[in-house]
């Protein structure tokens, strides 16, 4: 029970990151998710410290707050004038910077597992329940990371529409009366939550490496934002299975196991894509050449 309870937070954790990523990819922000994974310690430790409790709700509750800062501050650098990896970079040092510095005033005397709260473990995931008037009523894992990915194909379906549109064009969707700005802090909102939901619990390598690795992946094989969503999900679920039974059978870390496999069907991907594939393409590129010496050959 314990093995398909960890494989479904896996596959919740890829499916909830593979949609997501198919829009930061387009929107060329992937890194985003690092960024938030790192620049939430501060909201960790004011939350701490305003509250006086280790409560993981309580300190989830601080770092949601401050995701959400973080995506303003890039934003706001953008609209500046800074570009988008600059600025995704300042942001999540600064603040990570903020978080270090006050943990090394305020906390020196206590106890504050931050490896815990930022790089949770998801061997863990079946012990870590939730208790609902006296019942156990799963794993918390599973309840956070699936009301997220529920949030997700809410909005999503909601606004596919528009999401595409601003991705692809913003100065159209603007054109068209889109509120570019709101989708795009919608969309950065779901980043911030499903990050900070699923960090705790699986582990930050996992999370980002589910927002960027799957939807590179499918970004490769088709140019369709449908068709590029369902097989970003499909490739992180598949990892999350076979990375559980590569991590069992070498006994080694999951997520990264998990993320490990996601790299393994990216370079296949990078390889063998029907348009994007490097051997298909060099392949082209000698047939062009061999024609264009036979059609040179036979002008002569």
């Amino acid at each position: 029970m314990s093995d398909f309870l960890i494989i479904l937070t896996g596959a919740l954790v890829a499916s909830a990151c593979g949609i997501l990523g198919c829009f930061l990819i387009l929107r060329r922000m992937a890194l985003v998710g690092d960024a938030i994974s790192h620049a939430v310690l501060p909201g960790i430790v004011i939350a701490f410290l305003i509250s006086g409790s280790r409560d993981s709700f309580i300190m989830l509750l601080g770092a949601s707050a401050v995701g959400l800062l973080t995506v303003y501050l890039i934003q706001m650098f953008e609209n500046s004038g800074v570009q988008s990896d600059a600025s995704i970079g300042v942001v999540f040092t600064a603040l990570f910077s903020v978080g270090v510095v006050l943990v090394s005033l305020y906390t020196r005397q206590i106890d504050l597992d931050l490896d815990c709260v930022l790089y949770g473990e998801i061997n863990y995931v079946p012990w870590n329940t939730i208790t609902l008037g006296g019942v156990d009523i799963g794993p918390k894992a599973i309840w956070t990371v699936g009301i997220a990915l529920f949030l997700i194909v809410l909005f999503i379906g909601l606004f596919y529409k528009q999401f595409k549109i601003c991705s692809f064009d913003p100065a159209m969707a603007a054109a068209c009366g889109i509120p570019v700005a709101l989708f795009h802090y919608l969309l950065m909102s779901l980043v911030s939550v499903t990050t900070v939901a699923s960090f705790e619990s699986v582990g930050a390598i996992l999370v980002v490496g589910m927002l960027i690795v799957p939807a590179a992946t499918a970004y490769l094989l088709t140019d369709r934002l449908s068709a590029m969503i369902g097989i970003s999900v499909g490739v992180g679920v598949l990892s999350a299975v076979l990375g559980y039974y590569a991590a069992y059978a070498l006994d080694a870390s999951i997520a990264g196991c998990m993320v490990s496999v996601a790299g393994v069907l990216f370079l296949a991907a990078l390889l063998g894509s029907p348009k994007h594939g490097v051997l298909l393409r060099n392949a082209r590129r000698r047939r062009y050449l061999r024609e264009a010496n036979a059609a040179e050959g036979r002008a002569v």
